[in-house]
């Protein structure tokens, strides 16, 4: 018979960050191994639960017994089962024993090719097993291969010493209404669970059937078994609660609380307006980070004095809840006043000599040296754009100083923000404040560029410092590893050579980069690799924006070394692609490509007196009047324009190709075929190689 069937595990309270991936796990580890040994129907399907005192899982149709199965079993190879006469031999008797076939006639195996020999084999038929089996065996595998943080020992009541996650204190096996009689951390499996430690009645939970878990556990135990179920209602509420403000709801943080509580209620807390003169980040990082609340803020963004809590008691009179809540958070907010307030009396520029404290790399320097090529690289990069170089090499200074400030050393998390407050409270110009935050900026994909000329000089500093000196002591990427976040930083700088359309090289970036570097002893100039390494990412930001790998090649393969207009470049491309002439044209640029590789002779100018057939004549003067429009084109940077000229050649490049033999003997029309050809290839090339555009 198939039925639902209920697994749940009841321990001590879980690691909250870890009971997604524990909860993910124990119900995959069930499911497939049920599914491996043939327990479950093509329509089976898994449901996870999870509350921070439960690992559960309940899957539908699932066999009571397995089908029974036909096993094919090799023997022996013919070679040795059989004598010359084809009768059994000594070795196949003894084999067959072993496999309790002494009494078999050999002529009822079955002989087949096996590699490149001949074999026998004998194949019989399995009965299913029952389900106990099957589940106990997947049970055990599943909760061997969990992804514990940290493993816990801790006595059973009869003495037995277990390790586990926490302890655990029950275990449910259901299938149907039946109880499956498993064993597992010194748990035989029943039908009763626990519900909420508070509001329920503390008493044994019967779950009458697996499909009446999640109904009973809510109705009866007070719990909300489904993690998506609580973190959905958790929304819901603060939504609710927050009424006109914003509340601050990071997907993690919500993560984290809804593992917290089996019945989710939220209510609101205040705390002192005085604290609202600390920099808001500030008190709304220790509030999430801390105490797990739920920051508010008005339309524009400021901060409120009243911020929301998650609990796990539902009552009518949450007084005691919300006064101690605003206990706790009080002294945190109090912290954070007196770092602020601590840090103010000593200026950024006055906390410098410490960087030299720091050690940055072992076979870098400390931060002290790296700031120094941090600043002279910025001042190079700001006098190549045309940047106040002044502003960047004071921007570029003062931007790690907020490390060796009190509020970065205990909120980590708040460098460069810090900073920036901290510099506009020296009297720093608002530009040099703002790179103590910028400069970090782009620090994941999607976060907003620099703002600012100074930010971005500095932030491309910063990043390309980072590639180029932990490159050049050969700390480079390997397969998935990448400590240093060298993916991250060559992304960054990319993205802000696109996005802002700097007219840049990148060579040349890379190469001021590197001559901060000369005097590092085993520091070995990575510029060549590096550049490599930036495009391959680049190939993959032009991918997700759309474009497919042609596209990307028939521009990147110019090896382009400035990219301010690639994407325009790649928008033509694209346009061209979709015209009916394209085909052919990129077809007949390909071929040209391979033509001239093959090609030792010098080039010259195509001579108009040598040309001889009609279809050369007629190619030739189709160049003569097309190249004006492309010429101007091309220099208002009309990628797409210049391209869409092209088209009109489509007939005479046909024609060319089907009248004219190139590769003539005499050497003088060869040359000058060749030379028409090449004028061809160039103009056709100056947006992309649409070559690379043919099938």
């Amino acid at each position: 018979m198939n039925h639902t069937l209920l697994v749940e595990l009841l321990t001590e309270e879980l690691p909250p960050k870890a009971l997604v991936k524990l909860s993910a796990a124990f119900a995959a580890g069930i499911m497939n191994g049920l599914k491996a040994r043939d327990f479950l129907e093509a329509g089976s399907v898994a449901t996870t639960y999870a509350t921070p005192r439960r690992l559960a899982v309940s899957i539908t149709d699932v066999r009571s017994v397995s089908p029974d199965k036909s096993v094919r079993e090799k023997v022996l190879p013919v070679s040795v089962a059989l004598d010359a006469e084809g009768k059994g031999t000594a070795p196949l008797a003894k084999k067959l024993a072993a496999m309790g076939l002494a009494e078999i006639d050999v002529a009822a195996l079955e002989r087949a090719v096996d590699g490149k020999a001949d074999s026998l084999f004998y194949t019989r038929s399995v009965a299913g097993s029952a389900l106990v089996t099957g589940l106990q065996a997947a049970l055990v595998e599943s909760a061997a291969k969990l992804p514990i943080p940290k493993l816990m020992s801790y006595q059973r009541p009869d003495g037995s010493t277990v390790q586990f996650v926490r302890p655990a204190h029950k275990l449910v096996a259901l299938h149907g209404e039946q109880v499956v009689p498993l064993t597992l951390l010194g748990l035989a499996a029943g039908n009763q669970t626990l519900g909420h430690r508070f509001l329920s009645n503390g008493q044994p939970l019967a779950i009458p059937h697996a499909e009446h878990y999640a109904a009973t556990l809510e109705t009866e135990g007070k719990v909300i078994a489904n993690i998506d179920g609580r973190k959905e209602k958790i929304r819901s509420a603060l939504l609710e609660k927050a009424g006109a403000d914003k509340v601050l709801m990071p997907e993690a943080l919500l993560d984290e609380v809804s593992a917290l509580v089996e019945w989710p209620e939220v209510y609101e807390c205040n705390f002192e307006e005085e604290f609202l003169a600390v920099p808001q980040e500030c008190l709304i990082l220790t509030m999430q980070t801390n105490q797990k609340y739920f920051a508010l803020t008005d339309a524009t963004g400021k901060l409120r004095s009243r911020f929301l809590i998650v609990s796990n008691i539902a009552t009518d009179d949450p007084q005691h809840i919300v006064g101690g809540n605003e206990r706790v958070v009080r002294p945190r907010l109090s912290d954070a006043k007196f770092f602020f307030e601590q840090d103010k009396k000593k200026s950024l520029e006055a906390r410098l000599p410490l960087l030299a404290n720091v050690v940055y790399h072992n076979k870098l320097g400390t931060q002290a040296a790296r700031s120094q090529r941090v600043v002279a690289l910025a001042k190079d990069i700001a006098a190549e754009l045309g940047y106040d170089v002044a502003l960047a090499a004071r921007g570029a200074l003062l931007s790690k100083a907020d490390l060796l400030t009190d509020m970065v050393g205990e909120f980590p998390e708040l460098q460069g923000i810090m900073g920036t407050y901290y510099a506009r409270h020296d009297g720093e110009p608002d530009e040099v404040a703002l790179t103590a935050t910028e400069h970090y900026q782009p620090r994941f994909a999607g976060d907003s560029l620099p703002s600012t000329n100074t930010g971005t000089a500095v932030a491309l500093a910063d990043k390309l410092e980072t590639l180029v000196g932990i490159w050049g002591i050969g700390l480079q990427p390997t397969g998935e590893k990448d400590p240093f976040a060298l993916r991250r930083h060559a992304l960054g700088v990319l993205r802000m050579l696109i996005e802002k359309r700097m007219d840049v090289s990148i060579s040349q970036l890379l190469a001021l980069t590197a001559k901060n570097f000369q005097d590092i002893a085993g520091f070995t100039d990575p510029v060549k690799d590096v550049r490599a390494f930036m495009l391959d990412r680049m190939r993959g930001i032009l991918r997700e924006r759309g474009f497919t790998p042609n596209e990307v090649e028939a521009v990147l393969v110019e090896d382009l070394d400035r990219l301010h207009d690639i994407v325009e470049r790649l928008d033509a491309v694209q346009a061209f692609a979709a015209l009916p002439e394209s085909a052919s044209l990129a077809a007949a640029n390909k071929r040209i490509t391979n033509i001239l590789k093959k090609t030792d002779a010098a080039i010259g100018d195509v001579a108009e007196s040598l040309l001889q057939e009609d279809a050369e004549k007629s190619l030739f003067a189709a160049m003569a009047r097309v190249r004006p429009q492309v010429d101007a084109a091309f220099a208002a940077r009309d990628f797409a324009g210049a391209l869409k000229t092209l088209a009109q050649l489509r007939d005479d490049v046909d024609a060319f190709f089907n009248g004219v033999m190139v590769m003539a003997e005499d050497i003088a029309l060869r040359n000058n075929r060749l030379a028409l050809l090449s004028s061809l290839h160039a103009m056709m090339n100056r947006v992309a190689d649409i070559s690379k555009l043919a099938a």
